[in-house]
């Protein structure tokens, strides 16, 4: 892993300044005069919690318009690398804690994961947790099971990639398994619970992949065709 510059932790210290300075503000001064009788304070610090969370993936999408994350290598002393630091520590900081707390509901969840640039078609939730979500999309009706990992980056000593994770429409990814950066998941597909799909493989429509490292164990369509 990389070391994180002290001046990319000040950028995002002045960025984890103005969101906690929104969050309280905006709960203050919209819900501050409410009468919420014996658990006002109670009530007030969640409503703050909320709010605060939502300025923060307002401002961490806010900033990924203004300086992109991009698919591919990062250099090392780049500009990309900057970015990415920044970005990390957003998600080492704040988001990380809810995506592995399992406390938020898969409805609450399935909005996280959007605001933070996931790609998810109707009905698709996740129970498990999607690093990197701006570089993972996936079609409609499609479950990733509880504690299952999708993994868009490769972090192998220096090396340091992003590549984006593609899932395809009602596929089942399995309790505790691992999809690794760029993978292609096909539609109708399945991953067993415990797998560990490795990094750039393609999984056919219909196809049931398991193991570790995951291999095919049933055919897809065309198999099923014949």
């Amino acid at each position: 892993m990389r070391k994180i510059s002290l001046l990319q932790i000040g950028v995002f210290l002045v960025l984890f300044i103005a969101i906690i300075g929104l969050g309280v503000g905006t709960t203050a001064l919209f819900f501050g005069h409410l009468e919420l009788g014996d658990f006002r304070g109670v009530l007030l610090i969640i409503l703050g919690i909320f709010v605060t969370y939502v300025y923060a993936v307002l401002v961490f999408r806010v900033f990924l318009r203004i300086a992109p994350l991009r698919e591919g290598v990062i250099g090392q002393a780049s500009k990309e690398e900057f970015v990415y630091h920044v970005y990390l520590l957003f998600f080492l900081l704040i988001f990380y804690p809810v995506m592995r707390s399992g406390a938020v509901p898969l409805p609450l969840m399935r909005l996280l994961y959007l605001g933070l640039g996931a790609k998810l078609g109707d009905n698709t939730y996740s129970s498990g947790i999607i690093l990197d979500p701006i570089f993972v999309e996936a079609g409609s009706n499609t479950l990733i099971g509880q504690y299952a990992l999708i993994i868009p980056h490769v972090i192998e000593n220096d090396k340091l990639e992003h590549y984006r994770v593609r899932i395809g429409n009602n596929v089942t990814i399995g309790a505790h398994a691992v999809v690794l950066a760029g993978v292609t998941i096909g539609d109708d597909a399945m991953v067993a619970t415990g797998s560990v799909v490795k990094k750039g493989t393609t999984i056919a429509a219909g196809e049931v992949w398991g193991g570790v490292p995951a291999k095919c164990l049933k055919g897809g369509r065309s198999e099923a065709e014949g």
